[in-house]
């Protein structure tokens, strides 16, 4: 059974700084036990604050980051440099001195591909190289979605791990994102989520019936980490 364990923080800022400094931590860790790590990072307000409170650390520039592979969970399908993308906020944020051949962003709907074809093109990717991954940071919306999984969606097929959203609730339309089943299939989970207007969702996560929403149906497989800020985690735990 994977273990869960929950980080409380008074404000996003401690938030962001808190798992940063967890990140550092265990990063440095998977470094001396793997030959390359695998991560998966996530986009949205908190996901990148963490990833740019992870740059601010000293400690940070010290681990061989030419041994780290970057993916992501999801993506939005519109231009390479689009500022909307998860991977170029992130690249702006930490990530401008990593090597390209370290980078695995989805494709952009400027590539030359359609939604689907793009989802293809990245799944035969993935099963070429085969990825092990040790570590995935992951956002939620206020309706309880990660990635672009979100609810209301007709289930996945067994065996599919990179999906093409082309009716995403939330602009724009057009997304690619892993499923719940490549997401479960990683090692760690950590849960970065901040704001009121998340608590709901954080509720039902924690609830009698998390898997009502797609932030209830993702769990690591050896370990599930939260990062919760005051105001989503009020409802829960009332303070």
């Amino acid at each position: 059974m994977t273990q869960t364990v929950v980080n409380r923080f008074k404000d996003a800022d401690s938030l962001a700084k808190g798992a940063a400094e967890e990140f550092v931590t265990r990063l440095a860790q998977l470094l001396e036990e793997l030959t390359e790590v695998h991560i998966q990072l996530t986009g949205g307000t908190i996901g990148i604050a963490t990833l740019a409170a992870i740059a601010d650390r000293e400690d940070a520039h010290f681990l061989e980051w030419s041994r780290v592979h970057v993916w992501w969970g999801d993506e939005r399908f519109v231009e390479a440099e689009s500022n909307e993308r998860n991977a170029v906020q992130a690249q702006n944020a930490m990530l401008k001195k990593l090597p390209e051949t370290n980078l695995h962003p989805f494709p952009a709907s400027d590539e030359g591909l359609t939604l689907d074809e793009a989802a293809n093109f990245f799944a035969a990717e993935l099963a070429t190289l085969q990825p092990h991954f040790s570590l995935a940071f992951v956002g939620m919306g206020p309706d309880g979605h990660i990635c672009s999984l979100f609810p209301g969606k007709p289930e996945i097929a067994e065996g599919i791990r990179v999906i093409a959203e082309h009716d995403s609730p939330k602009p724009p339309p057009q997304r690619l994102s892993f499923s719940y089943e490549a997401m479960n299939s990683i090692d760690e989970i950590w849960f970065v989520v901040a704001g009121a207007d998340k608590q709901d969702a954080v509720s039902v996560a924690f609830g009698e019936n998390p898997e009502q929403l797609p932030v209830g149906r993702i769990h690591g497989k050896n370990k599930t980490v939260w990062f919760v800020d005051q105001s989503a985690g009020n409802k829960t735990w009332g303070c």
